[in-house]
């Protein structure tokens, strides 16, 4: 990435306004995981509201940190990479900034692994004997050929974007934003017509014996709804930068992003309640659900739509932010194409087929799990820009290695041991639900402590990083008159 990618946007071309950040938000949201999410819920025991109001809940906190960190973006016109220097060091910025890309990577993953079973689902319609191919992984990779092949077809069409530059997805994006509601809205039609009518649907009962049971589901999922959005409730600097204003950001996300969700949330749980009625069997993946059709045709144009769109998202959503993350570690070597490259290598190394094989691991391992490192990052950057810094920021010394952000060799200790005391609680109940650990091997209640995961790091960081950062004295900067961003960048 050159300089130039990180250099703070120029007034003039601060464009974005209220409408542009409400349809990038609709547009993020109608996806298949965000049909997932809330089928997920369902096969996890909910009934309908309960899973639409936990996704409510979900997207309405995690609004808060992205209006939060937004502010700065549209403020100093600043992506994350350089945003997180403030807190972080010149140098220890790329610390969060790896982790933020390494899991787009496992969403780069997932993404690829949906479009590629997509394609899968329509091809043994025709060609049948690729449902029976002999086995050529390890059982432990619980990896079909037939679907791994489709899978790395499908990668490789991602790869090729990649190298021809994302400029070629803009007609399939513009694809996605009319086929998707067109498909959803589809998809509703049919499970209102084959169960029955929205009634018999909306009855299906809680699958929880009692209230314990559904607490204990509740927290951990509520966790997972917010670590749905936390890779961009950091990023999304790399949005509001821009803004041409702060009215712009904060009423656009505000309304493209809770209740769009929650409404496209609810399309997922009433498909996948009436498959219980229709099939005798909860259906919670879109892909598998198109499948059981009997019109080869109509599984056909359903199946390549998803995969269009799918590739879509995957571009915009995944791979942008993670490819600029990586040339950001040396800007003179990696290029925006590599970055892509190596995202993708990463994605299929992560086994994504693995991670969405069912609702737990959706939620538990892959949604909780990667909350546990993004919490605290959101509340280091939070509390220092609030608390330590004012909002000022002396835009030149973030692209010094000299300045007043270098800190120590161009890391603030303080932040990564902050970010340390923010992780730590929640490795114990991570290992515990993989596996590695055994049930009973550390106390219940620090296991528990998981189910909270996002909030904890992002409390105890904050918290910690104020306390260690309170008798550093910090040079005076003047507060902004209008947005800045108009300077020449010499160093970084």
């Amino acid at each position: 990435m050159t300089s130039e990618d990180l250099a703070p946007v120029a007034l003039g071309e601060r464009t974005w306004n209220t409408w542009n950040y409400a349809a990038l938000w609709i547009s993020m949201s109608l996806c298949i995981p965000t049909y997932m999410l809330a089928s997920s819920l369902i096969e996890g025991g909910m009934n309908w509201w309960q899973a639409i109001l936990t996704i409510f809940l979900g997207n309405s906190i995690v609004l808060a940190p992205m209006i939060l960190n937004g502010r700065a973006g549209a403020t100093y016109g600043i992506p994350f990479p350089v945003f997180a220097r403030v807190s972080f060091g010149v140098r220890g910025a790329n610390i969060p900034a790896m982790l933020r890309a390494i899991i787009a990577c496992g969403w780069f993953g997932i993404q690829t692994w949906i479009g590629g079973y997509a394609l899968y689902q329509m091809a043994k319609l025709w060609v049948p004997a690729l449902a029976t191919l002999q086995a050529v992984f390890p059982a432990s990779w619980s990896l079909e050929t037939g679907p791994a092949l489709l899978f790395l077809l499908f990668w490789l069409l991602n790869m090729v974007v990649v190298h021809r530059g994302v400029d070629s997805i803009r007609k399939l994006l513009v694809f996605k934003a009319f086929f998707l509601p067109f498909a959803a809205l589809a998809l509703l039609f049919w499970a209102i017509q084959a169960g029955n009518g929205l009634g018999p649907i909306l009855a299906q009962p809680s699958k929880f014996s009692s209230s314990a049971e559904f607490w204990a589901f509740f927290f951990p999922s509520l966790t997972g709804m917010v670590g749905f959005w936390a890779t961009l409730s950091l990023n999304i600097p790399d949005f509001t930068r821009y803004a041409k204003s702060q009215r712009a950001q904060v009423v656009g996300q505000a309304l493209g992003l809770p209740l769009p969700m929650t409404l496209f949330a609810f399309i997922g749980v009433v498909v996948t309640s009436a498959t219980f009625i229709i099939y005798g069997q909860t259906i919670w993946d879109p892909v598998v659900l198109a499948g059981r059709f009997e019109s080869k045709l109509l599984v056909s144009i359903a199946m390549v739509a998803v995969a269009l769109s799918t590739l879509a998202t995957n571009i915009a959503a995944n791979i942008v932010s993670p490819a600029n993350d990586f040339a950001n570690l040396s800007p003179a070597r990696i290029s925006f194409k590599t970055g892509g490259y190596i995202t993708g290598i990463i994605g299929i190394l992560i086994f994504p087929w693995k991670l969405i094989a069912d609702p737990s691991g959706y939620i538990f391992t892959w949604l909780v799990g990667y909350s546990a490192l993004l919490g605290p990052i959101g509340g280091i950057m939070i509390a220092d820009y609030y608390f330590i810094r004012k909002q000022l920021l002396h835009l030149p010394d973030l692209y010094q290695y000299d300045g007043r952000y270098a800190y120590q060799s161009g890391f603030n200790v303080k932040a990564l041991l902050a970010l340390l005391g923010g992780i730590l609680p929640n490795i114990p109940g991570f290992l515990t639900i993989i596996g590695l650990l055994p049930k009973g091997a550390v106390w219940p209640w620090l296991v528990a402590v998981y189910d909270y995961a996002w909030f904890v790091g992002f409390f105890i960081s904050a918290g910690s990083y104020l306390l260690l950062m309170s008798g550093q004295k910090q040079p005076v900067v003047q507060a902004p008159t209008q947005p800045q961003g108009e300077f020449q960048v010499s160093s970084i």
